[in-house]
């Protein structure tokens, strides 16, 4: 059987002879976009070696590696290796060396331990790890909070910013589920006239700037219905869960519109109890962590 040479690629519809590149001595194809021609180069003999390794590597490592799925199992080659067995005896692994240090939190005098620099520097990693994953998406990666979340890195504390007295709270949770949670609310004020809760407003908001009247019967207002939770003008660190009023760091906002919903509705927030999720060691481990935080952002607001 002869082929028409006219048929053959790059060669003239015509005569059949075959068109030459001048500059590269290489057959062209045919096609032409305009006005470059494509060369009919051989296929590169360094992809084809590739190839070549490429299939020889996949025989090899079928036969001696876990390759093929069986339905809900798999081959696991001449090798015999297990990949969860291998992941399993890393974890082991890693459990063990962590065990080492954090076995020094399990009732740990809290002085003592956060004066051990070289310690305190070994955990660092796992404390912040700890956070990051049960803390920060409500307080915040370092710790200054957001809307309804109360800030962790400044010096006013709704219960206490000490290292055990953070554990207890991690351990009960606030109005949670816990027995024995600690339990705080702010009441309604629905009950007030409009134009006075307005008035406490307008008060209430003007505390961080130390530019509120504190002779004006909005004052008066505030002694008699506020005092109790959130101390002399505003001042907070009663420790019964009621947040200072006079910082910078308001849970929910403290325009006269945010204040006045607050007075309006009330507000109780919720911090869920970790004794069920996180052993005690790691429970010690964090409150630690949090009760530095204030320090290490210089008391951010």
């Amino acid at each position: 059987m002869t082929t028409d040479p006219k048929a053959l690629p790059g060669a003239d519809p015509h005569t059949g002879n075959r068109e030459v590149d001048p500059v590269t001595g290489y057959d062209t194809t045919g096609h032409d976009w305009g006005g470059i021609r494509e060369l009919n180069t051989p296929f590169p003999k360094v992809a084809l070696i590739a190839l070549a390794i490429t299939v020889v590597y996949s025989v090899i490592a079928w036969v001696l590696l876990p390759a093929w799925p069986l339905g809900r199992d798999y081959t696991r080659g001449l090798l015999g290796l297990d990949q969860g067995e291998m992941a399993v005896e890393r974890l082991d692994l890693i459990d063990s060396r962590r065990g080492e240090w954090l076995a020094q939190f399990e009732d740990p005098d809290f002085g003592q331990i956060t004066a051990d620099q070289a310690l305190m520097v070994r955990v660092r990693p796992a404390a912040d790890r700890l956070y990051q994953d049960n803390c920060a998406a409500c307080h915040g990666a370092a710790g200054l909070g957001g809307p309804g979340f109360p800030v962790l890195a400044d010096d006013h504390w709704l219960w206490g910013g000490d290292p055990e007295t953070i554990v207890e709270t991690l351990q009960v949770g606030i109005n949670a589920t816990h027995p024995d949670t600690r339990w705080a609310q702010m009441p309604a004020f629905d009950w007030m006239e409009r134009a006075e809760r307005g008035a406490l407003a307008e008060y209430v908001a003007a505390l961080p700037s130390g530019e509120a009247d504190h002779d004006g019967p909005a004052a008066v207002a505030f002694d008699e219905n506020c005092v109790a939770c959130h101390g002399e003008r505003g001042g907070g660190g009663l420790m019964n869960g009621a947040p200072s009023l006079t910082d910078d760091a308001v849970i929910y906002g403290q325009d006269k519109e945010s204040v006045m919903a607050t007075l309006r509705n009330g507000r109780q927030g919720v911090m869920p109890h970790w004794s069920d999720r996180l052993s005690d060691a790691e429970i010690n481990l964090l409150a630690v962590y949090i009760a530095g935080l204030g320090d290490e952002s210089g008391g951010a607001p």
